[in-house]
């Protein structure tokens, strides 16, 4: 097939521009993907060398599937596909004197970072109830990506808060270095300061890529706008590819104007709009299409499809959310009966807690499902146990991997010994595993003590030899370890799992073997370090996928079903605190419509209860903003006056949802203690407050509690889990 065959004219017009700034606006399955694949390909055809063309995407699935096509295009090896932070990585490890690591510097990924952060705090006497670590990490993580290093915050200090969360990121720096160790952000921050200055770095990197093209550019945030740029600074061959309508990560630090500023810094850029969409009916491409064009921070353009007709939107209203969960389920088992298979069906929420009653549906009545965005494969605990051993193969100064594993299994090591060891490391500046190999030479470590520590010594020494691919490595790691073993001895119930979650972490090692010719342990761990939580999705399953809206970005189904669909939850009520925000929800709201091919649900509770409460629901603005044409209005689930019309046209499980619901006998309530106006409680959510009103009695009764920094609440009783302080 040759390149620009199926190839509509815009699409021709991007995949053959050579030289100069280009910006493709690629709507919602207009082909944005085929375009720079084609184009990559297009460029080696006319005698690019693909040594010298770097493709960016967000994702390793989006990147690792990308990098396939250009290579049946193009029948060469040679051009890099990577993610941002893949990319970064490996730039650093080729100047590692760049930065003042080795080549071997380890990666922390999101849960290493705060267990570090939670560290440095206490070591510098900051209490987590009044500073919580999540906090500090999320001050941290947004100064990096505006590249603003620890003296610049410091100096910029104002507030109290401020000078803290500088004396964090301080300490978290130095530790961070220390152990050799960088976090995601570190990757971007770095690379992009070395790329803004002139140093042999820069003018490595601006020689070897003469053709720069950035996928999905509306999500980028400063830090990868500064890297694009600076790439291209001096051939000025770089293509954005991407869609303002579909960002969504502001509350990242994703900046729209970087893509609805790009004709402002490249003036001579050469634009092309993709507005034909492949992936939707007109009906539903109509309902986004109306929905978007709303707002006020975009890059007109009209989206259109072959594909007329299809079924219009079907709109289900529903008394609270326990209906909610079985009209979806209803209709799910519609579809397949229909025979639709389950693993065609996604159900999209704003917020994971409203997964628990779908859930409790779908198991009710045996519905298959699988949910995107809970404990990822590689966050398990067994497998970042696994994962630190072999961290620790690669960098002995990995201090947070000794502490995870010099205990597990149990071999007799305490808490005290490790706090002995520590004080030593600290002591003589040296890593904790020096202080491991140093033992018989601690004084205040008793002998038996340093045996076991010895024997954890040789262990690691032992694995430290074992040669051949990576995935023989890991599984002498899982065995050698005594992991195995004390996974198959142990009384949990989900040791079952646990074995074959092992077991599936030396399929993935097979995997990465398989596709890489020069394979090796630190370049897995690097990519394992960077997967994200859509890189384990699984499409291949015969299971109704879950997933918030946000998750499911970049993602098709025949069938979606987007849930919750009120003020205050989808537009999210703090979004709604700004104009900004509420344009970015409707961009949420935009992305999930167009994720549907055939077929698409909405629906929405009149009343739902959240923190306790049950409150009643508006419909969203976002549902007021789709043509009446296009909508179909399903019946109100509940309304006596509908049940003998409707009765033979439904699925049976919304038949029975329809029933009077008894009311289970309510036993005597007991309150486990007795509050009291102006008395402090903390909530789990919204943290201290103070007890301003009480009404009722019982299981019932109310409070109104004010919150700081968010308000007056008003809470039942029974299910506020509320703590006094």
């Amino acid at each position: 097939m040759g390149i620009l065959d199926d190839c509509t004219p815009p699409q021709i017009e991007a995949i053959t521009h050579i030289d100069g700034p280009l910006l493709v606006v690629a709507g919602a399955g207009s082909g944005k993907t085929r375009v720079i694949t084609r184009r990559v390909a297009y460029l080696v055809q006319r005698g690019v060398p693909p040594y010298h063309i770097i493709a960016i995407t967000f994702t390793n699935k989006a990147a690792q599937e990308m990098r396939e096509r250009v290579q049946q295009l193009a029948g060469t090896h040679g051009v890099w596909v990577s993610t941002f932070h893949s990319m970064c990585a490996r730039m650093l490890r080729q100047f590692p004197d760049a930065i003042g690591y080795s080549r071997n510097f380890t990666i922390y990924d999101a849960a290493d970072s705060l267990r570090t952060i939670k560290s440095c705090m206490k070591d510098l006497e900051i209490p987590t109830d009044n500073w919580p670590a999540d906090t500090m990490a999320n001050a941290i993580s947004g100064a990096k990506n505006e590249l603003v290093d620890v003296d610049t915050y410091e100096s910029r200090a104002g507030t109290f808060f401020e000078k803290t969360v500088a004396r964090v990121y301080r300490r978290y720096q130095e530790v961070l270095h220390e152990r050799e160790a960088l976090d995601f952000d570190d990757l971007l921050f770095k690379v992009a300061r070395l790329l803004s200055q002139e140093t042999p770095f820069r003018d490595y990197w601006h020689q070897r890529f003469r053709y720069v093209l950035i996928d999905e550019y509306q999500d980028t945030n400063h830090a990868q706008y500064l890297i694009a740029r600076e790439l291209a600074a001096q051939h000025r061959n770089i293509c954005a590819t991407g869609d303002p309508d579909q960002s969504i990560y502001g509350w990242r630090g994703a900046d729209i104007r970087n893509i609805l500023d790009f004709v402002q810094e490249y003036p001579d850029a050469k634009v092309v709009k993709l507005e034909e969409n492949f992936r939707s009916t007109e009906f539903i491409l109509k309902a986004a299409d109306n929905v978007i064009v709303n707002n006020t921070e975009r890059i007109p353009r009209a989206l259109f499809t072959q594909q007329k007709g299809g079924s219009r939107v079907r709109l289900i209203a529903c008394p609270d959310e326990e209906a909610e969960g079985e009209a979806v389920a209803g209709q799910v088992r519609a579809l397949h009966h229909a025979g639709m298979p389950y693993g065609d069906m996604a159900i999209f929420y704003r917020t994971n807690f409203q997964s628990r009653t779908l859930e409790n549906v779908f198991r009710l009545l045996g519905i298959p499902y699988t949910i995107v965005g809970t404990v990822e494969f590689y966050n398990r605990k067994e497998i970042k146990d696994i994962l630190s051993y072999l961290r620790l193969l690669v960098n002995g100064r990995d201090d947070l991997a000794v502490q995870r594993i010099i205990n597990v299994p149990p071999r007799g090591i305490g808490g005290q010994t490790v706090s002995v060891l520590d004080a030593w490391a600290r002591e003589q500046k040296a890593p904790l595993m020096e202080a491991v190999c140093h033992a018989a030479e601690i004084p205040d470590l008793p002998d038996r003590a340093a045996r076991a520590v010895d024997k954890f010594r040789a262990l690691m020494e032992q694995l430290s030899q074992t040669k051949g691919p990576v995935s023989k490595i890991v599984d002498q790691a899982i065995k050698r370890s005594g992991y195995l073993d004390w996974v198959k001895g142990s009384k949990d119930e989900a040791k079952v799992d646990r074995e074959e979650n092992l077991g599936e972490l030396v399929t993935a090692a097979g995997r990465y073997d398989e596709r890489t010719p020069d394979s090796n342990l630190q370049g897995w761990l690097e990519e394992v370090a960077l997967v994200s939580q859509i890189d384990e999705f699984q499409d291949d399953d015969d299971r109704v996928v879950m997933m918030t809206v946000h998750a499911a970005k970049g993602l098709e189904f025949p069938a979606v079903f987007i849930t919750g669909v009120e003020e205050g939850l989808f537009p999210h009520e703090i979004s709604m605190q700004s104009e900004n925000g509420v344009e970015e929800e409707r961009r949420l709201c935009y992305v999930a419509i167009t994720r549907a091919k055939r077929e698409l649900f909405i629906t929405y509770a009149v009343s739902r209860m959240r923190f306790g409460l049950i409150l009643e629901a508006q419909p969203s603005r976002f549902l007021r903003e789709i043509p009446e044409d296009v909508i179909e209005r399903m019946p109100i689930f509940g309304r006596v006056e509908e049940r003998e019309e409707e009765e033979q046209a439904r699925p049976a499980i919304i038949r029975k949802a329809e029933k009077p619901r008894e009311a289970a006998p309510v036993a005597e309530y007991e309150p486990e203690q007795e509050y009291h106006v102006g008395e402090q409680v903390r909530h789990p959510t919204f943290g201290l407050g103070e007890v301003r009103e009480i009404s009722g009695s019982g299981a019932r009764q109310t409070l109104l509690v004010r919150f700081k920094g968010v308000g007056i609440k008003r809470l039942v009783r029974e299910y506020a889990k509320l703590e006094k302080v």
